[in-house]
């Protein structure tokens, strides 16, 4: 029996993608994996692990998950370089803090760049020029309360945050796009300049087309706004499939 090595030449090597961006999610999110996907260009490839979380989701069990962030960035496509490495969870960054949680990443993950939710939806209302926002989550109160404060804290004006009091990743997904564009309409005040939806649990991202056509104005989802960050900072186009004038801003339609 021979063993023979065939050799393959550079041109039948698949090319890079454009970008590649690593996700950290809960162990317990049933949505943002596939959301996000479903919203980059196809150039982009997305990769995902997994921090421990379990259900019911409260501010107490999202500060738990850093003890976690070291072992799960780590697994993540170990010695493959990184564009983006993004932290999946709104409410979670809240809790351990956006900075922390920027720092968690860049010490569990060498990468060319970090995010969260957070800093993404912050950097996309701004880029809007939205000032006053109203916000909506699928949270219990002390969770809408910590998050209400500190997008405040960051320079907004948040005139209301509505939620449904629900503290299960399961519940969250279960949510129809249908019922989030009612929920995002009843949320609205008369007066923001912008409406966010929080959580990468939450389906919100099909809702956004149909809720700017109904309130006229912009809409920010926390796995949208995911998504066009890190495209801005990789350096890459959105495709067709990034819903919201917040991609029709970046691209000047």
């Amino acid at each position: 029996m021979r063993i023979e090595s065939i050799q393959l030449s550079s041109h039948h090597l698949l090319a890079a993608p454009a970008a590649r961006i690593g996700l950290i999610a809960l162990a317990t999110d049933l949505n943002s994996e596939s959301d996000l996907r479903r919203m980059l260009p196809a150039q982009v490839e997305i990769y995902c692990n997994r921090v421990q979380h379990a259900n019911p989701m409260g501010l107490e069990a999202l500060r738990r998950v850093a003890a976690d962030m070291p072992r799960a960035g780590r697994d993540l496509l170990p010695g493959v370089p990184l564009d983006v490495v993004v932290y999946g969870c709104t409410s979670g960054t809240i809790a351990m803090g956006e900075t922390a949680t920027l720092k968690l990443i860049g010490e569990a993950r060498a990468c060319r760049h970090a995010t969260t939710p957070v800093t993404a939806s912050l950097a996309a209302l701004h880029h809007l020029g939205a000032r006053r926002v109203s916000i909506l989550t699928p949270y219990h109160e002390d969770v809408n309360r910590a998050l209400g404060d500190y997008y405040a804290s960051r320079g907004l004006e948040v005139i209301n945050v509505s939620g449904f009091g629900m503290d299960d990743d399961n519940e969250m997904t279960a949510v129809s796009p249908e019922a989030i564009v009612e929920a995002g309409v009843q949320a609205m005040a008369v007066d923001a300049d912008a409406l966010f939806i929080s959580c990468t649990a939450l389906r919100s991202s099909l809702a956004v087309d149909a809720l700017e056509v109904a309130l006229g104005r912009p809409v920010v989802t926390s796995n949208q706004a995911i998504v066009w960050h890190a495209l801005q900072l990789s350096g890459v186009a959105a495709g067709k499939q990034a819903p919201g004038r917040l991609f029709d801003h970046a691209s000047g339609k």
